[in-house]
């Protein structure tokens, strides 16, 4: 496994998380194998979220835990607020609350990380700030991040929050890749010239955040993975072809080419399976050159300018 030191912290976290949105229907003795195969594969950041299984997600986890107390020094668990039915919330008394609830479901003392869920465009950024403030006083929380923002939502909370936000956690995969096409394209007139997040890429590599990156096998929600998927069979068939040199599973590749980019991304599995895990994982170590990485970005139905 390979672990990033992140700046204005002492988080160590391994490049390669586990995202716990789909456990919520699996018994505690399944959770509990994920956990111990993750563990063994060198991962220690755990990502969690308060709706995830309407808080399911996080009780099971929480009862693996007290099953192996010992687990917790080897995990950095991070979960996320303010998506509620029907509105998004940043106020104080929701940010306060939903972190402690989840530590509560969760049986730990406090969260690693909280990250806010999705932009509240009715948040006041001192409000935030004043959640935050409580949660690091009382011990709650250790640090804080944001997830799905664009660069200017950042600034705005920056101007406000005294606390680093050490991460923002967006979708980047092979697929979806809009943060590399804006950069490509600039200056051109089609559509992946647009930029949809504040050329969050360069953003954070200048500001010192890094990037979570969820859904990293997804296509979209309707069509699932695109590993062996009709629709992108000549993405499908460069993955093979790396993974046939590489010896790994066409999984692995997709993760290699989302960590060999200079950004150093985390990457979220949100795979309930251990044996996909294990696969998955050895995706890490892969270092692709230049040429192999290009060749797999072109596969997705691009050209370069």
């Amino acid at each position: 496994m390979e672990y990033l030191t992140i700046p204005s912290s002492d988080l160590v976290v391994s490049r390669l998380a586990l995202g716990l949105m789909r456990i919520a229907n699996k018994s505690v003795e399944e959770v509990e194998k994920l956990i111990n195969v993750s563990i063994e594969q060198g991962i220690n950041l755990f990502d969690h979220a308060d709706i995830y299984g309407g808080g399911k997600s996080e009780t099971l986890f929480g009862e693996v835990l007290k099953r192996n107390p010992s687990l917790r020094n080897k995990m950095i668990i991070q979960s996320k607020c303010g998506i509620r039915k029907g509105f998004y919330d940043f106020s104080f008394d929701h940010i306060v609350n939903s972190a402690i609830e989840s530590i509560k479901r969760l049986g730990i003392d406090s969260l690693d990380i909280l990250l806010l869920h999705r932009p509240d465009t009715l948040m006041e950024p001192d409000e935030v700030n004043k959640a935050f403030s409580y949660l690091y006083n009382q011990g709650l929380v250790r640090t804080f991040g944001i997830s799905n923002m664009n660069s200017m939502q950042i600034e705005l909370l920056k101007k406000y929050v005294e606390y680093p936000l050490l991460f923002n956690q967006l979708q980047f995969s092979l697929i979806h890749a809009g943060m590399v096409d804006v950069g490509i394209n600039v200056n051109m007139t089609n559509n992946r010239a647009i930029d949809f997040d504040g050329n969050m890429l360069e953003y954070a590599r200048i500001n010192d955040i890094t990037i979570q990156a969820w859904s990293i096998l997804q296509a979209s929600w309707e069509e699932g993975t695109f590993l062996n998927h009709p629709k992108y069979q000549k993405l499908n068939e460069k993955l093979a072809q790396y993974a046939n040199q590489y010896q790994v599973e066409k999984s692995a590749i997709a993760l290699a080419w989302i960590l060999s980019h200079p950004a150093k991304l985390i990457a979220i599995s949100g795979t309930t399976s251990p044996k996909h895990l294990v696969d998955l994982a050895k995706g890490v170590s892969i270092k692709l050159a230049r040429p192999e990485w290009y060749d797999l970005y072109l596969s997705g139905n691009r050209l370069l300018p």
